[in-house]
């Protein structure tokens, strides 16, 4: 869960960042003409279709006219010929006499060669007959015709089904014409021939249109690069197709099979061997149709390229929209991040940081007005530290003020009940010892000293007290070395060991034992002073650490006060002075002095 706040955080942090803000931007100004692209490609492509459509009806309808052209001129020449009165009078005649049948040779030889060689689309026109003599154009060949028997042709079938209409075969080569098997190329067209009295079917009528021409004009319509056009009959098996191996051969995809033998529509999409096609078709007035096959990639490759063009450019204007945004942003944010990074350092409390911005535009000059705001603050904050010093001075000399009379008067006091009771020898070594005191006193410079030189003065501030009460008070000191430099305000330890004295060990009737320790702990050297008196009642236990209580009571005097003072002026926060009762007797004062983070603060003269 926590990584997954991490990462949203990230994330949070990344969408709130100039140089994301920047890039977007600029993919938004790139995206408006991107998308205007889009719609231009979307209109384009729906235009280029439909253009492509209404053109491929054009071509369709072109290659269907031009096959239609050809086929009329078959089923004109089939007409005429069939209704021609001298072919009815030679193909009515089964057993001509020798010269009758010379002269129908003559004359059909000569009308059905006239029809082909007025018809450029007609290549050969056969007569036959199940029995008799057979005619036709051309290179006739009258011994192919019964190599096998006439009624069993599958077009004799189809053409008596008809029974005189025309009939359209696939296309194939000529079976009556040339030597071999592999003749011309023809398309054809037969009819079974009625007598006109009896309506007797007599013979039959082929007329074969030139194939090769069909092909080449059918083929001479491109649909696209490779697309072309083929014929299909009723039944979805192609009749005219310019690759031979398909003719006679369904149409190989079912779909497609359907909708060009019945479907109504014109147009048709299928797959084949992993290609889209585009088809199209157009019927035939024999129930035939043109149908055009052509690859849908070549029809819409432009389509495709203007649609690779724009996503490639699109892409390619982000990625250069990230780069630039990025190289923006990074003018920018550098500088930004400079001055972010040394504002942080002066939020710090470190006003001598400056930022090196040598740009003459707005973050330049931010940047200049940066370090003159820095340089004015930390004046400032110079200025308030020179007086809150100087209050701490004052503040520190109107303490002392309080603290030396009031030692003073202790002192004299003593001084002035030994020579009320001529006790004048005692009397001269405490002026002696006071004399040694102010002496040490007046030697030094400065409000502070180390803690070996204040326990010097407690210790000669003892010697007068035993004079005072004729008794003996033993110190006992364990100093850590660490410890023994540490610089702490004058006279700071005396009160306390004065009021030991007074309040705890003089009442018991007698000399006494107080103990000094101190050490260094993690940030704060620690004091803790004990005697072994008469101790504190536990009521007044409370009043004495809280010092603004305890004022009226006159429990803590005046030396508590100013050590209190001493400490809240001179130590940070979490100083602090705590005083209990030992366990047996005696009362514990505990003082905790935090390092201040300048030391120069305690030097000598401070």
């Amino acid at each position: 869960m926590s990584l997954w706040m991490h990462r949203r955080k990230q994330r949070l942090q990344w969408g709130k960042r100039f140089a994301t803000k920047m890039i977007l931007a600029l993919l938004v100004v790139i995206l408006i003409p991107t998308l205007t692209s889009v719609l231009f490609y979307s209109a384009s492509s729906k235009l280029v279709k439909k253009n492509v459509r209404v053109t491929s009806l054009q071509l369709v309808r072109q290659a269907a006219d031009a096959l239609s052209s050809i086929m009329v001129a078959g089923t004109d020449a089939s007409t005429v010929l069939y209704s021609d009165v001298k072919l009815q009078e030679a193909v009515r005649h089964t057993d001509p006499k020798p010269e009758e049948e010379q002269k129908y040779k003559e004359e059909m030889s000569n009308l059905l060669n006239n029809f082909v060689g007025s018809n450029s689309f007609v290549k050969t026109i056969y007569v036959l007959r199940e029995e008799g003599t057979s005619w036709g154009s051309g290179s006739f060949k009258f011994s192919k015709i019964y190599s096998q028997s006439v009624q069993e042709l599958e077009w004799v079938r189809l053409a008596r089904q008809k029974d005189g209409q025309p009939v359209w075969g696939r296309l194939d080569y000529d079976p009556y014409s040339g030597i071999g098997d592999r003749n011309d190329l023809i398309l054809p067209v037969t009819r079974v021939i009625k007598d006109f009295e009896s309506l007797a079917d007599i013979g039959y009528l082929l007329v074969n249109l030139d194939g090769k021409k069909i092909v080449d004009r059918i083929g001479q319509i491109r649909l696209g690069e490779t697309g072309g056009f083929y014929v299909v009959d009723g039944e979805g098996i192609i009749v005219i197709d310019g690759h031979e191996e398909r003719i006679g051969q369904p149409l190989s995809d079912s779909g497609l099979r359907e909708w060009a033998a019945r479907s109504r529509d014109a147009e048709f999409e299928h797959q084949a061997g992993g290609v889209s096609y585009y088809n199209i078709k157009q019927p035939l007035s024999n129930g035939w149709s043109v149908v055009g096959s052509v690859p849908i990639r070549e029809i819409t490759d432009e389509l495709t390229s203007m649609r690779r063009l724009i996503w490639t450019s699109a892409v390619g204007f982000a990625l250069v929209a990230i780069v630039i945004g990025l190289f923006l942003a990074r003018l920018v944010t550098n500088p930004i991040k400079q001055l972010t990074s040394q504002m942080k350092v002066a939020e710090s409390g470190d006003f001598t940081v400056r930022t090196e911005v040598r740009s003459h535009d707005e973050i330049g000059h931010m940047s200049r007005q940066f370090n003159k705001m820095i340089k004015r603050i930390d004046e400032l904050v110079q200025e308030v530290h020179n007086v809150q010093e100087s209050k701490r001075e004052a503040e520190l000399r109107a303490v002392m003020h309080r603290i030396h009379p009031h030692f003073l008067f202790n002192t004299l006091s003593t001084i002035k009940w030994l020579v009320l009771y001529n006790q004048s020898t005692k009397a001269y070594d405490a002026l002696s010892a006071l004399v040694l005191l102010l002496e040490a006193n007046m030697g030094k410079k400065g409000n502070f000293v180390s803690m070996t030189e204040e326990l010097e003065i407690v210790s000669k501030y003892l010697s007068i007290l035993e004079i005072r009460y004729d008794t003996a008070f033993r110190l006992h000191l364990d100093i850590a070395i660490e410890a023994e430099p540490f610089r702490i305000p004058r006279m700071l330890i005396q009160p306390i060991v004065e009021n030991a004295v007074f309040h705890g060990l003089v009442p018991t009737g007698g000399g006494g034992d107080i103990w000094i320790k101190a050490y260094r702990s993690q940030d704060a050297v620690e004091i803790e002073i004990k005697d072994n008196g008469r101790g504190i009642p536990q009521e007044h236990i409370g009043m004495l650490d809280d010092a603004e209580s305890a004022k009226p009571t006159g429990m803590t005097g005046i030396g508590l006060l100013h050590v209190r003072e001493w400490i809240r002026l001179y130590y940070p926060v979490g100083s602090e002075l705590r005083i209990s009762n030992g366990e047996s007797s005696g009362t514990i004062v505990l003082m905790k002095l935090m390092r201040p983070a300048d030391d120069n603060a305690f030097r000598e003269g401070a």
